[in-house]
């Protein structure tokens, strides 16, 4: 969680321009040389878990998470929240981050690609698909 946490502010650039540290959590999955105008949650996720060694998905896909590591039936603080972004949740998009905390009614995650920079952010908590953490 440190190494996400010393993240917070990261944010995409306006128009014309890319932010080369999210071009480097990019480099981290399929999409390599990718600017920061793309979903890059995964990517975040990703790139933070390399830091320490920990291999992540290699995917940009948000879902791809939920077949990383072991399933953990309840979370903890720093796992890896698998959420979906729509009423179907066996639609293939989705969003990634680190858990924070949750209430009754939201969840907490730090995470990369929330409102367009790296920053907590609440979401409902029945968007929940699954906790991870590395085997």
């Amino acid at each position: 969680m440190p190494i996400a946490l010393a993240e917070r502010g990261v944010r995409r650039f306006g128009p014309g321009q890319s932010n080369p540290r999210i071009v480097e959590y990019n480099g981290h999955t399929a999409l390599v040389g990718y600017d920061d105008k793309i979903s890059w949650c995964s990517s975040f996720v990703n790139w933070c878990l390399g830091r320490i060694g920990i291999r992540g998905t290699g995917s940009a896909l948000a879902r791809s998470w939920l077949d990383w590591g072991r399933p953990l039936e309840q979370p903890v603080y720093g796992c890896v929240a698998v959420l979906t972004r729509e009423d179907d949740p066996a639609s293939w998009k989705g969003h990634v981050g680190f858990y924070l905390r949750h209430d009754a009614e939201t969840i907490y995650l730090l995470g990369g690609n929330q409102l367009e920079e790296v920053r907590e952010l609440g979401y409902p908590l029945d968007s929940v698909l699954g906790y991870r953490w590395p085997a």
